[in-house]
């Protein structure tokens, strides 16, 4: 039996399972039904659609660049405008206009114009990142060892490293190449097969595994093989690298990685001669998958933290589908998904570089509408205090087998709200006035709301909220959907969660004017 319904503007589809005592199932096979007996049954829910959705955009965003890209596609769908970062934006914006741009095609930031937007009002603000801890393929990577071809690779971030061996795993990210008629371009490369895998021991050969546990060596032991030399694509040995005294000046992509890499990687992309450099992530290729018996969890890569990026542009699109919200906003509605959150994000694309201050900066001194000296010298200084920044990054799940990790009172749960992240020694942004304003729209809009602070004997993770907040002296509050084996190749959250996040962050958009016009807090 299938049933539709709406819940929290989720569509869910629901198939009923019938389990039946064998008691009941008489000697043909049929099911019997005695007189009196209550018939048993439970209903196994299909995911929510927003959930599949996210399957859709983190199957196809394998690495930031990939992750940037599909970001853009659904803002292109829903008619934001591509401006540049270097164009002069005076004479473009207008009110109720919805734009975007992207730094490094790694970060991008959308936004869309309140129809009441003044300079020196307030912008509603929501930041996530795009990158994830991964293996990186180093500048040159060729190596072989005993009749194999190996790649080397540079550690990304914080990753459980041990949940990379014995997986599937291939390559995405970019490639600079030079066109036909002399130029330089910035392209996506995926190659969609399983084409490398780092082996583990086996236990014959170490019996040390089961008594102290699975030991490696981060630089010789995590080295993925693509190849064997008598199955290579030359039919020969390569060439050996010389030594790296000996190399004078660059030398030719061919001679930094195996010919079969770069061969794989053109027909992915562009042609060999074209490939002037790349930059390439290492990935599993299982695909992300609805799992659990009643479809309650989502298996993945890259949860922490593609699914906050995906909730954040899904919420600002969703809430400029009432046309009257956008044209009854003063304020500024803002999306900024980072790369390089998980090294520090000190980069020019980073959370830590000068992406958003300049970005507000630029929008509190334009002129809309193509007004004429509408802006006044301190609308930028004036907008600061006016904004808030919810800064979402995935956290973290009460796990069945390590519970006591976590602290009794404060042990968040999957299908049980986002959560708000608060730490005493600022490693979270979050204050009591902006967990209000959150609350106060999580109440509107139906959305249960947990919190979560680390134990006493535990160190605490930190996201862009505090740099952002100390940058701009930003109000902001931390949060993100629970999820267990953060930072793992394949982590765990929940399906319902998804639509509450960006349920939460429609509201978010849409009420926090009103809401911040009943706080004061000087």
């Amino acid at each position: 039996m299938v049933m539709t319904s709406r819940i929290l503007g989720a569509t869910v589809r629901r198939t009923r399972l019938v389990l039946l005592h064998p008691r009941l199932v008489s000697g043909n096979g049929h099911a019997s039904c005695p007189r009196r007996m209550h018939s048993s049954a439970t209903e196994i829910h299909s995911a929510p659609i927003e959930a599949k959705d996210f399957l859709d955009f983190v199957n196809q965003a394998q690495s930031p660049f990939h992750a940037t890209e599909q970001a853009v596609l659904r803002l292109r769908k829903a008619g934001f405008q591509e401006i540049k970062e270097k164009d002069n934006w005076n004479n473009t914006l207008k009110r109720n206009g919805k734009y975007y741009f992207t730094r490094n095609r790694s970060a991008v930031i959308a936004f869309a114009v309140g129809g009441k937007y003044k300079p020196g009002n307030g912008f509603s603000a929501i930041g996530a990142h795009t990158d994830s801890p991964c293996l990186k393929i180093k500048p040159v990577s060729k190596k072989e060892k005993l009749g194999y071809l190996q790649v080397g690779v540079q550690l990304y971030g914080g990753g459980l490293w041990h949940t990379w061996f014995d997986r599937d795993l291939s390559v995405a990210g970019r490639v600079v190449v030079e066109t036909a008629d002399g130029k330089l371009e910035n392209r996506l490369a995926r190659i969609d097969r399983p084409i490398l895998r780092i082996p583990t021991l086996a236990i014959h050969l170490d019996r040390s595994t089961s008594a102290d546990g699975f030991k490696f060596n981060n630089e010789t032991h995590l080295t993925p093989m693509i190849s064997t030399v008598t199955k290579s694509l030359t039919g020969a040995p390569p060439t050996p690298l010389k030594p790296d005294t000996e190399i004078n000046g660059d030398i030719p992509l061919s001679e930094k990685h195996h010919p079969v890499l770069l061969h794989l990687l053109s027909k992915a992309s562009h042609k060999l001669e074209k490939i002037l450099d790349f930059e390439l992530c290492l990935y599993d290729t299982q695909p992300s998958a609805i799992g659990g018996a009643y479809n309650e969890f989502i298996f993945s890569g890259r949860l922490d933290n593609l699914m906050m990026s995906y909730c954040s542009i899904e919420a600002l699109i969703r809430s400029l589908k009432d046309t009257n919200s956008l044209a009854n906003d003063p304020n500024i509605r803002l999306v900024s998904l980072f790369d390089n959150e998980e090294v520090g994000s000190n980069t020019a694309h980073g959370a830590d570089s000068n992406l958003l201050p300049s970005t507000f900066e630029r929008l509190s001194l334009a002129n809309y509408d193509c007004e004429v000296a509408a802006s006044h010298q301190t609308a930028y200084l004036e907008a600061l205090p006016k904004s808030y920044l919810i800064s979402a990054d995935m956290a973290h799940a009460v796990h069945p087998n390590y519970s006591e990790k976590h602290d009794d009172g404060h042990r968040p749960h999957m299908h049980k709200g986002v959560v708000v992240k608060v730490n005493a020694n600022q490693r979270y942004a979050t204050t009591a006035p902006t967990t209000v304003v959150l609350r106060e729209a999580a109440k509107k809009y139906g959305v249960p709301l947990q919190e979560f602070v680390v134990r006493n004997d535990s160190p605490c993770g930190s996201t862009i909220g505090p740099m952002l907040s100390a940058k701009l002296g930003l109000r902001t509050v931390d949060v993100g959907n629970a999820q267990l084996s953060m930072h793992s190749v394949r982590e765990v959250c929940g399906t319902e969660d998804v639509a509450l996040a960006i349920k939460l962050f429609e509201g978010f958009f849409e009420e926090f004017p009103s809401i911040d016009a009943r706080l004061t807090v000087d």
